[in-house]
């Protein structure tokens, strides 16, 4: 086990290749080029690629110098848009299974799942420029 708390290998693409735009400060990056540096299959990202390009978050420039650019400003983006442009809109559950199982005493786990999914969408509700430096 990873962990508890995991998300898509295509999120995680999503995410790491919008960063990976970020940092390239405007230059045109080919799938081929960001699929090297992250260590992930060409084919994988690029379709990732053109789900956030769907969603506006970026976009493709064409040439013999092409490749993608972030669609927006960095602070207009937020690590939400990424995953939501990925995996469609989130829903904060507060139960494991897709119908409240326990009963009336409410959640064997009490408010835990609340909780953690609230902590965790604060998290993504930050702006990409918020995780540039790092």
């Amino acid at each position: 086990m990873v962990g508890i708390l995991n998300i898509s290998e295509g999120s995680s693409i999503a995410l790491h290749a919008a960063l990976h735009l970020a940092r390239a400060e405007g230059e045109p990056i080919t799938t081929l080029e960001a699929a090297e540096s992250l260590k992930v299959s060409a084919a994988h990202l690029s379709k990732v690629l053109q789900r956030l390009g769907k969603a506006g978050i970026v976009r493709s420039v064409r040439g013999p110098r092409g490749g993608y650019l972030l669609g927006k400003p960095l602070q207009e983006i937020r690590l939400l848009d990424i995953l939501e442009a990925i995996e469609g809109p989130m829903r904060l559950g507060r139960c494991l299974m897709s119908e409240p199982r326990c009963g009336q005493n409410g959640c064997m786990l009490g408010d835990l799942l609340d909780t953690i999914n609230r902590q965790v969408l604060q998290q993504f509700e930050k702006p990409l420029s918020a995780c540039r430096s790092r």
